[in-house]
């Protein structure tokens, strides 16, 4: 169960990439992981968003700084009738942690970014929002231009306290080979059969593991149980249901995949921190004080 090592494209620039991305096919890349520190904006698009041993949705305007090496993937569910997923993707070498300008006092606010980007930081939108021109433009600026816009980008991130960690605190993953068919067979199945019962039997099949060795190796690879791995992908369609459905609570706790209505409930609250209804009447607030603004 391991991710792919993604080469990322080589550029002009020793310090940093930036690629605009504007199909599902350049959007959409198996588990893998790189050397590079990673900034993704998405101004429009939803899916489900693996970094980690996390699993969430992303919609609009999702920003996120991974760490080197951190696996991750985004899976698009965009609608046909809709546009095609697009993102900005900044990717930031090896060099530019290295470099000794990097030293420098004026750089330790970016420092200490970079070191919390092993976890995976998730901006609030409004940030995202904010930054969004600036991110825009990366791709139509001369190199030095371009520099300096980056480091004002990761400079107002640095100071901005509207962000949540991804993954849990002390998730590791030493690369060992190039191989991910495995945790991609896995999320696959998982897309296609949340919603009925999925056996550890089941699972471990797909894969052509026994169950009890699948347990054991999913758990020290995701530093979590399988079990709850698969609730945390439940609670996400969850959400997603929540936000874009007026659908009854009861109706998206099976819809979701959940046999028993008490049980969703203890396990949004365990991800979401609240309750459903709580949950949907936040998103709605926070957008119509958006939409106002």
């Amino acid at each position: 169960m391991k991710a792919n090592y993604k080469p990322v494209p080589l550029a002009e620039s020793n310090l940093f990439n930036v690629v605009l991305q504007e199909s599902k096919k350049e959007f959409e890349y198996p588990w893998h992981y790189h050397n590079e520190y990673e900034l993704t904006y998405i101004p429009a698009g939803q899916g489900i968003r693996y970094v980690g041993n996390s699993v969430e949705n992303y919609m609009n305007d999702d920003f996120v700084l991974l760490g080197s090496n951190l696996p991750h993937c985004w899976i698009d569910e965009t609608g046909s009738e809709q546009r095609p997923p697009n993102a900005i993707v900044i990717y930031l070498k090896e060099q530019f942690w290295d470099e000794v300008w990097m030293q420098s006092h004026e750089f330790a606010g970016i420092r200490n970014l970079l070191r919390l980007a092993n976890r995976g930081i998730k901006f609030d939108p409004a940030v995202a929002r904010r930054l969004k021109k600036k991110c825009l433009h990366l791709t139509e600026l001369p190199p030095l231009q371009r520099l300096i816009q980056l480091i004002e980008i990761l400079d107002e991130l640095s100071i901005s306290s509207d962000y949540n960690f991804l993954c849990e605190h002390g998730f590791s993953y030493e690369p060992t080979n190039h191989s991910s068919d495995r945790i991609n067979t896995i999320y696959k199945y998982i897309s296609m059969h949340y919603r009925g019962k999925i056996t550890l039997d089941d699972i471990a099949d797909q894969v052509c593991m026994s169950p009890k060795y699948f347990s054991r190796f999913f758990s020290k690879v995701m530093q979590k149980p399988f079990s709850e791995f698969l609730n945390e992908y439940r609670i996400s369609k969850a959400c997603k249901l929540l936000i874009n459905t007026d659908n009854q609570i009861s109706d998206i706790c099976y819809d979701s995949g959940f046999e028993s209505i008490p049980f969703f409930y203890r396990q949004f609250k365990k991800f979401k921190g609240c309750q459903p209804k709580v949950y949907r009447q936040n998103y709605l607030k926070a957008f119509t004080t958006d939409r106002i603004k």
